[in-house]
């Protein structure tokens, strides 16, 4: 039934999206109990194999060393499962209660609303104005959220995997050779003599990929020094333990930027130069740093095999690892930056990004 007057399109209007929080709601809801499911099974899957975990240290002279390594490698990557779906859950719950307060303001609005008298056409109306307007902000926040959101969750598996893949490997290997030693030291002492200097040499692996892992993470110079000197160590640390090769270069004024301006930027080259290093092959990677007064302008130009830029930026056209430049565009785009590819295959590539800023 199509309403006739002002106040009746307007409640109408509020009626329906009411009607499409709610839906959205129930849709979180769903997601959430399956979350709670996950979270439930990982936990029992947890004491299981931490109770394999005890049963190996009790019989550990009878294991065999590949099931003793299986067992621990088993226990790190249930726990960081498990905290990743905690994490999960705990923005579902927080999305639910942000849905439900929406929910309740607009009713509380439409109540309000029933009690008001409006004379003027909802489409010329000052109400119908500030309704537009609002909604509009309200969905471009919205879109905002999701894609941070996204961004966060992105990042987070990335981490993970790394985390999954380098500490958390060392780690293992470390405490594996620990109890090794431990186990030899009354049985037979030379042989745990052995033992021990393969496990000061695994302790020295597992400190520095902790330290590389905690620098990834976030750069302690990074807050202390900024962006232009921390990229100078990281192009230092990086050429001597790569056989590709960073030339940082830097024009413009040697200044601090804003703190998210900074971080935004490091993490960009970050990705950008271990795509050239990992994914396309390149030996040579030239990363420029502009600073202007009001605008940074970073470009990592590379010499490896290139990429079709269409296809990467676009899901549906298959999987790729340079997909990952979807994120970094998104994260830049968050902050009114700019992203823009220039490769081709076979003839490198060079990224180019810029962000504005207000100096304080």
């Amino acid at each position: 039934m199509v309403a006739n007057n002002p106040k009746d399109q307007l409640i109408n209007e509020i009626k329906e999206t009411i009607a499409e929080v709610e839906a959205r709601i129930k849709e979180n809801g769903s997601i959430l109990e399956q979350s709670r499911l996950e979270v439930e099974r990982l936990q029992q899957k947890n004491v299981n194999v931490s109770a394999r975990l005890q049963r190996v240290e009790m019989e550990f002279d009878t294991v065999p060393r590949q099931d003793i390594k299986s067992a621990y490698e088993d226990s790190i990557e249930i726990r960081t499962r498990l905290i990743s779906m905690r994490s999960q859950l705990e923005k579902l719950e927080d999305n639910k209660e942000h849905l439900e307060e929406f929910r309740d303001t607009l009713k509380y609005l439409m109540n309000n609303v029933q009690g008001v008298q409006i004379d003027r056409p909802v489409g010329v109306s000052a109400v119908s104005a500030m309704a537009e307007a609002g909604g509009q902000r309200l969905t471009l926040a919205g879109e905002q959220i999701i894609r941070i959101v996204e961004a966060q969750e992105s990042e987070r598996q990335r981490l993970a995997n790394a985390l999954h893949d380098g500490p958390a490997q060392s780690l293992t290997n470390f405490m594996l050779q620990a109890e090794i030693c431990q186990r030899l030291f009354n049985r037979d002492p030379a042989k745990a003599e052995v033992e021990l200097n393969t496990l000061r040499s695994a302790a020295l692996t597992t400190f520095n990929k902790i330290r590389e892992f905690i620098f990834d993470l976030r750069p302690m110079m990074l807050d202390d020094l900024g962006l232009i000197a921390t990229m100078r160590r990281h192009a230092e640390n990086f050429n001597e333990k790569n056989e590709a090769k960073i030339e940082f270069r830097l024009t413009g004024a040697e200044q601090r930027l804003p703190n998210h301006i900074e971080v935004i930027m490091f993490r960009a080259f970050q990705q950008l130069i271990g795509n050239a290093r990992d994914h396309l092959a390149a030996t040579k990677i030239v990363v420029k740093l502009d600073v202007g007064d009001n605008q940074v302008r970073g470009t990592v130009e590379d010499d490896g095999k290139g990429f079709d830029p269409e296809v990467v930026l676009d899901r549906s056209l298959g999987d790729s690892p340079l997909q990952n430049l979807l994120d970094l565009k998104e994260r830049v785009e968050l902050v009114s930056g700019t992203l823009d590819i220039y490769s081709a295959e076979g003839e490198g590539s060079s990224i180019e990004i810029l962000l504005p800023y207000t100096k304080k």
